[in-house]
């Protein structure tokens, strides 16, 4: 077995995982920078919130279909077109003089987003077989979501602060033609095209049910559990993901085999991807409120202390690996999303004053640590004992479970807090942290349960291919 990396592999290594900083800092780098983008734009105080739930709608609710379309129209090609649009969408958002041609850029910038992020990581378990080698290419996959999604928050407040918000646009612009320019030489199809009709009423009903359960996720953050819109929303989202799953059992080729899902492997991972996924991104989202309006830190400052998220993530994607390989996913999974819960909740004792900065900055890059860990468990997991042609479809699962939990993390927390006592109450948002912190808990029993059972139930035959 192979424990070197060749030349290409390297580069195709470093290609993927500069588009995978790049897709992940996108998702959070105008966090910090919104009151600015709202104030140059004129957006009404209403509407400010949907500049990141346009691109989280797109994201998260696209990914399957995009993932599927990788193994029938090949995920080079995919991964080309849709770090084009990103690209081209990242300039509209940087010229922008509107509201609406904004929001465009960002629906854009999600789509691109659900396009590549699938397609870059089938290229890559495609590019590296099972093994040690796959397991170091996914650590590093990770450390590239984690770091990009903390550190474009260091990257937006730093930009905001220094030049404009418009650069947290433009910036993407370079990157992805050197991207491309990169890719046409070095990336090639890791596996044949499936031939089969794309299953499009599985296709409309598990993009629309996604889109229906991450808009009623922003409502009740923004308005509470109890609001109206968003308890139609979610019960819309319910009654579309039924449909989903009685469609798929009458379809000969379905988007998703649903005995794929059974497979304790597959189920255990995405419990722990999208408990960790969704609990970070809303940790990152509630250290925000604290840092600003409990401490009074400006953007870059903010920026600055997330910063110790990402250090935290670099040193979980490098152990990660060898966790596995020396304890098995199941045991880093359990213990990773074990450990992110322990330390989270050391977080409720954080007071109102600058000194509980050294805590906060310990803890969260303790914390990160294991978090990282649980990633590269949950993509280990969620790519193996599969073949080649299967990975799109792979990779469109495990990144939908990662979108969806990062556009879930922020509004339920938020809902959270708000119904606690407010965004800048310390009380609340130590009651959200606490809630965080019991539910990564609760993530990491769900995975131990899953991952008891060995055995893989078996996955339906694929359709043949070209």
């Amino acid at each position: 077995m192979h424990t070197s990396m060749t030349g290409r592999q390297l580069t195709v290594l470093l290609l993927l995982l500069a588009s995978q900083f790049m897709l992940a800092v996108d998702f959070s780098i105008l966090n910090v920078a919104l009151p600015r983008v709202a104030d140059g734009l004129g957006f009404r105080a209403a509407d400010v919130q949907w500049i990141a739930t346009s691109f989280a709608l797109c994201a998260a609710g696209f990914t399957l279909l995009f993932g599927r379309l990788g193994d029938t129209l090949g995920r080079r090609r995919l991964f080309l077109v849709g770090m084009g649009v990103l690209g081209a969408a990242s300039l509209l958002g940087g010229v922008a003089t509107t509201p609406e041609v904004l929001l465009t850029a960002r629906v854009l910038q999600g789509l691109a987003t659900a396009a590549v992020t699938p397609a870059a990581l089938s290229l890559l378990t495609g590019t590296f077989p099972e093994g040690p080698l796959r397991r170091r290419a996914l650590g590093l996959n990770s450390v590239m979501m984690s770091l990009g999604f903390t550190g474009g928050a260091v990257l937006g407040g730093v930009l905001t602060d220094l030049f404009s918000w418009r650069a947290a646009f433009l910036v993407n612009v370079p990157i992805a033609a050197a991207v491309i320019v990169v890719a046409l030489v070095v990336l090639r199809e890791t596996a044949e095209r499936v031939v089969s009709r794309l299953d499009v009423r599985g296709a409309v009903l598990v993009t629309a049910g996604l889109v229906a359960l991450v808009f009623a996720a922003t409502r009740f953050g923004e308005h509470g559990i109890a609001d109206p819109v968003g308890l139609v929303s979610l019960a819309l989202a319910a009654l579309l993901v039924v449909a989903f799953g009685i469609a798929e059992r009458g379809h000969p080729n379905p988007l998703v085999p649903l005995g794929l899902l059974r497979r304790p492997t597959i189920l255990g991972g995405h419990i722990a991807g999208f408990t960790t996924f969704t609990m970070e991104t809303g940790l990152v989202f509630l250290s925000t409120m604290y840092l600003q309006h409990v401490l009074g830190l400006d953007p870059m400052q903010t920026g600055l202390m997330l910063g110790a998220m990402g250090a935290g993530a670099v040193l979980g994607g490098i152990v990660g690996p060898r966790v596995i390989a020396a304890v098995g996913v199941r045991n880093t999974a359990v213990g990773g999303l074990a450990l992110q819960g322990l330390l989270t909740g050391v977080l409720l004792l954080l007071g109102s004053t600058n000194g509980s900065l050294w805590l906060y900055g310990v803890v969260v890059f303790t914390a990160a640590v294991p978090h990282t860990c649980a990633i590269v468990a949950f993509m280990v997991a969620a790519t193996s004992g599969l073949p080649d042609r299967e990975q799109g479809l792979a990779s469109g699962l495990a990144t939908m479970t990662q979108q969806i939990g990062m556009a879930l993390g922020t509004p339920a927390l938020s809902a959270v807090a708000v119904a606690a006592g407010g965004l800048a109450s310390l009380g609340a948002l130590r009651t959200a942290i606490g809630v965080d912190a019991a539910l990564v808990l609760a993530g990491a029993v769900g995975v131990a349960i899953a991952l008891r059972a060995r055995r893989p139930a078996p996955v339906p035959t694929t359709p043949a291919r070209a």
